[in-house]
């Protein structure tokens, strides 16, 4: 399976089992909203009386009475729960694309942790391979006579070194490839190829403009302020709840022949609770303390959401003037050293300690600006996830 980064974050947004579990949190706020919008159900009762005295019968003496009664709520209740309801929805929503966020850094870190270990094993086979030759060069030099045992055995160390490196690098390689295919719900059998480069990319963001966007726009904050203006809907629906609702009812009374003078009765019925002792005092009380907890919330997660996005910008900046000192010529100086070491040994104008150390800092030059480079665009990805957005495109 061939993938690049963004068909990655395609299939991982089609099969992450994480975001179906946080597209259930929808559905469940959308069964909150259908729910706020109905009405009370009607009550329908049947009333039956009969008299005890011998000879009367239900049907000669009895009365059967059926009543509908509805309940009217007041003061806007419904309305207020239809409110919070909606507020609950758009901070499910804004939950589930946070969820997406925090999680397309994961795949993007685990996809270019494993183009690390792939630009590292690449390295490490390179000088295993380069010292495999100066090996097989020496070995007969030595047989000649021309270098001592104890060099011939200082590269044969070296070039264990390099065959560890290389090792350690395809064990890197595995791991960063098992994380992502746990992301994408890959089988471990499915081969997978990597298309996206680990490279460089100068990015220049706006700070201000990248400060403005995360406070508006990033969806953890924007599920807060929907759960604050939730909270605050339900405070008005406590307060609503002062006042009593009422219950309107109708009938009609059928009485048999021995029944009072009027047979067919009609009755109509209103009732209202009297708020003498009761009047949500208590729900009124949780809802001011649930709507302050909530407006603590969003500050602290404003605060959070700031620091950042400062952060992750300032991490950026330092990690892009290293890549570039890299870029600026001593890579190339790293990669030039060793080969003139190389050449000149093999002339005999520098010793065999001198060709160790100038492959050795070749090496750790070389692997300290994949580093870089794989931090670089670690701290691009993590303003990204900081702003709620991308800044390379």
């Amino acid at each position: 399976m061939r993938l690049s980064l963004e068909e990655a974050i395609g299939l991982f947004v089609q099969q992450n089992l994480d975001l179906l579990i946080a597209k259930y949190g929808i559905e469940s706020s959308q069964g909150e909203q259908l729910t706020a919008r109905l009405f009370p159900n009607p009550m329908a009762s049947l009333g039956v009386v009969s008299s005890p005295v011998q000879g009367r019968t239900l049907g000669n003496s009895g009365q059967i009475s059926p009543q509908i009664q509805q309940l009217f709520e007041l003061a806007g209740k419904r309305g207020y729960r239809i409110e919070s309801a909606e507020f609950g929805l758009h901070s499910a929503e804004a939950g589930f694309e946070d969820a997406v966020r925090q999680l397309r850094f994961a795949v993007k870190d685990a996809y270019y942790r494993t183009q690390l270990a792939r630009r590292r094993l690449v390295l490490a086979e390179e000088n295993r391979d380069r010292f495999s030759r100066i090996l097989e060069v020496n070995t007969i030099r030595f047989k000649k006579g021309y270098i001592a045992e104890v060099d011939l055995i200082r590269i044969r160390l070296q070039l264990i070194d390099f065959q560890t490196q290389v090792i350690q690098a395809i064990q890197e390689s595995e791991s960063a490839r098992s994380d992502l295919r746990q992301l994408l719900r890959l089988s471990p059998v499915i081969p997978v190829e990597l298309t996206t480069e680990l490279e460089y990319q100068r990015v220049d963001p706006d700070i201000v403009k990248l400060r403005t966007l995360a406070s508006d726009h990033r969806p953890d904050v924007r599920a807060k302020r929907s759960t604050l203006s939730q909270r605050e809907a339900e405070l008005r629906l406590a307060k609503a709840y002062r006042i009593p609702d009422v219950t309107v009812g109708a009938g009609y009374a059928v009485q048999g022949s021995h029944g009072p003078d009027n047979s067919n009765q009609m009755a109509f019925s209103l009732g209202v609770p009297l708020p003498l002792f009761n009047r949500n005092q208590g729900k009124i009380v949780q809802a001011e303390a649930s709507m302050q907890a909530a407006g603590a919330d969003l500050s602290k997660t404003l605060n959070q959401v700031e620091n950042q996005v400062e952060v992750a910008y300032r991490n950026l900046l330092e990690s892009r003037r290293l890549v570039e000192a890299f870029l600026g010529g001593v890579l190339d100086d790293a990669r030039s050293t060793f080969t003139i070491a190389e050449r000149a040994y093999d002339r005999g104008g520098v010793t065999l300690i001198d060709l160790l150390d100038a492959a050795r800092t070749s090496r750790m030059i070389q692997q300290n600006y994949i580093e870089a480079l794989f931090n670089y665009q670690r701290n691009v990805i993590q303003l990204e996830s900081a702003v709620g957005t991308d800044i390379t495109s």
